[in-house]
């Protein structure tokens, strides 16, 4: 996949009879996912317009180009849809898109690495970021709050984390000097 490329949504199925399909929008205004079109599958092979129809529970329903029967939108589920970050917004300073996040190498307050940002996971109180690392039996959660997460320096390709007392179970005992 191109670094160029942000995931905004995913197919989740059809919606209907008539070529509909269910619509996860991981924009922070759901419905502006259709301003970033067309929008591309991962390997950027197939392009999409997007034309919402209207808000549903769990999502969006919507139309895509090229999709006009439930078959077509059910062989689609699962599809994660791409748009190129030049076309979404500048974001403020102390935001992030997820996928900059990720991969991002995470050290505590005294220098000892952590491990690497796995994934981010949003599900409606605040971000989590979930890190994986050698000494970490279980992947560490961290909220994604500036007083857990104090310093995100992109270009370094890092982040400094506080973690809660409840995570120092998971936390390597030993310094990282390095990779």
């Amino acid at each position: 996949m191109k670094e160029d490329l942000i995931c905004v949504g995913a197919i989740a199925g059809s919606f209907g009879v008539k070529g509909e399909i269910r619509l996860k929008s991981f924009c922070a205004d759901p419905e502006a996912i259709a301003d970033y079109a067309p929008l591309t599958t991962e390997d950027g092979k197939t392009s999409y317009t997007v034309k919402i129809t209207r808000p549903i529970k769990n999502g969006l329903a919507a139309r895509l180009s090229g999709i006009s029967s439930k078959e077509q939108g059910d062989a689609l589920k699962g599809t994660r849809l791409y748009a190129p970050r030049e076309r979404l917004p500048a974001l403020p300073d102390d935001e992030f898109y997820h996928t900059d996040l990720i991969g991002l190498d995470v050290f505590d307050t005294g220098g000892t690495k952590l491990g690497r940002i796995h994934s981010v996971y949003d599900h409606g109180a605040g971000d989590i970021l979930e890190v994986h690392g050698p000494g970490i039996k279980n992947a560490l959660l961290l909220p994604f709050t500036r007083e857990i997460v104090p310093t995100v320096d992109l270009s370094a390709k890092r982040v400094i984390a506080d973690p809660p007392p409840e995570a120092a179970d998971a936390q390597p005992d030993t310094e990282f000097h390095g990779d």
